[in-house]
């Protein structure tokens, strides 16, 4: 299950795996797990990309909210 969009709102930014690292002080390995799903960023990873990307921080989530 895909927890995060970061791969998707990367993409919409037109930024790369790369540039984020620079800008976080993380390793592109780091950020490549988060990109694929492999690993999830902590909340505080997650609001200073939000704040990087200009988006807010429930887009770069999945809804858990199940539709019946």
């Amino acid at each position: 299950m895909k927890i995060n969009r970061l791969k998707v709102v990367l993409a919409e930014k037109e930024k790369t795996n790369k540039w984020l690292a620079e800008h976080l002080g993380k390793s592109e390995v780091t950020v490549s797990r988060w990109v694929t799903n492999d690993n999830q960023p902590s909340m505080e990873t997650l609001l200073e990309i939000a704040k990087l990307l200009d988006v807010d921080i429930k887009d770069l989530l999945n809804s858990s909210k199940v539709v019946l």
